[in-house]
């Protein structure tokens, strides 16, 4: 968990209280100075006393969709009368996500008044407490970028970001104005290293309409999404992180604008290092593979007809083409409440200036237990004997593995 942490205790309990009481506006806080970082014991310390920073654990889970009416329920069922908490929903993940150093989540729905009302697809709106508790759960960073993030207009986009701003979540991919639309989510982890997200989403549900301003979601595009990440090294970004809100809907193979994509963006280089650190990707949801993409012609492409082997010792960028749905609840397909939170070990380079490289790879299988209304740690359900989650467990490795992700290094994490 990050130094930004500090910062957002007093928020939380303004933020609660709000939820509890009857609508205000939401304030506006002053611009946050960058936090100090935290020094933390790892392990890779002799390549820090190069660079001045320490290796670090990110980790990134999938779509928060908190309209599904069975959602909506459960979160009034645990709040104060009259209000809404999904901080026990979540309750299963936190110790997976507080103990990451950065954790990163993403909103597929916009965020209503108070007062609703709280509606489902076609047209999303949830109640605002999320934000609540995805920082509580030890969320750093946000992206908002998705078909439905333009489903109230700017308003829902200001309500939105209004509402990440009082609990101190940082967010990317929807702007309130052109200026924020350029601008990253720009993060520090504890070990020093910075660590910029960008967020894009394949379209807007319905298409844009006239009222819609061109900063208000981004959209995906190659050429745009690279020069925003040269934009943030420039910026001096140690780590370049890219959310995607892609793929098609439910289905557990990437598609070829997935495939694609990714080639494009892993394939990009400037002075020799690449562009792209990582792409964790959301949309479909259910899980999707992980795999290391070597860019045009490596693991992920198919040269004169055969796949190429993967490189475990180096190179490539990680990409988990769909992380599946944190909380969704809105499909009674078993695939939809499956999902994955993906943690990455980043330890830096040996010389200033180089690649910080992926040194330990892993996904952790989730579940979405519908009838308690809460995301379940399958391998902590498991091991307490709780649930028999064991076949959920094995269909999930096989999707996630099922591009050759563990001939790279992936692993199950714990």
């Amino acid at each position: 968990m990050s130094a930004y942490r500090r910062y957002a205790v007093a928020a939380l309990l303004v933020a609660l209280a709000v939820g509890c009481s009857g609508p205000r506006p939401v304030p506006r806080p002053a611009p946050r100075p960058t936090p100090a970082t935290t020094p933390r014991a790892h392990a890779g310390a002799p390549a820090a006393r190069a660079t001045g920073r320490l290796p670090f654990t990110l980790v990134a889970s999938g779509d928060a969709i908190p309209t599904h009416p069975a959602v909506l329920a459960t979160a009034r069922d645990d709040g104060p009368l009259g209000g809404y908490d999904f901080r026990p929903m979540l309750r299963g993940v936190r110790p997976l996500i507080d103990s990451a150093d950065l954790a990163l989540c993403h909103l597929a729905a916009p965020l209503g008044p108070l007062t609703g009302p709280f509606t489902g697809y076609p047209v999303l709106q949830s109640p605002p407490q999320i934000a609540t508790a995805l920082k509580a759960t030890g969320y750093d960073s946000c992206a908002t970028a998705s078909n439905h993030a333009l489903d109230h207009g700017v308003p829902g986009v200001r309500r939105t970001l209004n509402a990440f701003d009082t609990v101190g979540l940082r967010h990317t991919g929807s702007a309130r104005n052109a200026t924020e639309g350029r601008r990253p989510a720009l993060l520090r982890a504890p070990g020093g290293a910075r660590v910029a997200e960008l967020s894009y989403t394949y379209g807007i549900e319905g298409g844009r309409r006239p009222s819609d301003p061109p900063w208000g979601v981004e959209l995906l595009d190659g050429k745009r999404i690279l020069a925003d990440a040269r934009a943030a090294r420039r910026a001096g970004a140690d780590i370049v992180v890219v959310s995607p809100h892609w793929g098609t809907e439910y289905r557990t193979a990437p598609d070829r604008r997935q495939l694609a994509l990714a080639r494009k963006l892993t394939a990009a280089t400037t002075g020799g290092r690449p562009d792209v650190d990582l792409i964790v990707g959301t949309h479909a949801h259910t899980p999707q593979p992980y795999e290391k993409v070597h860019g045009a012609g490596g693991r992920g492409t198919r040269a004169g007809g055969r796949r190429r082997a993967a490189d475990p010792r180096g190179g490539g960028t990680w990409v988990a083409y769909g992380l599946g749905d944190l909380i969704g609840g809105g499909t009674h397909d078993e695939r939809g409440k499956m999902s994955t939170t993906a943690r990455f070990t980043f330890t830096p380079p040996a010389t200033p200036g180089g690649r910080w490289k992926v040194t330990k790879a892993e996904f952790i299988p989730l579940w979405w237990d519908a009838e308690a209304g809460r995301v379940i740690d399958v391998n902590k359900a498991i091991r307490a004997g709780r649930l028999d989650l064991t076949p959920v467990r094995h269909r999930i490795r096989r999707m996630v593995l099922s591009r050759g992700a563990d001939k790279a290094g992936l692993v199950m994490g714990g």
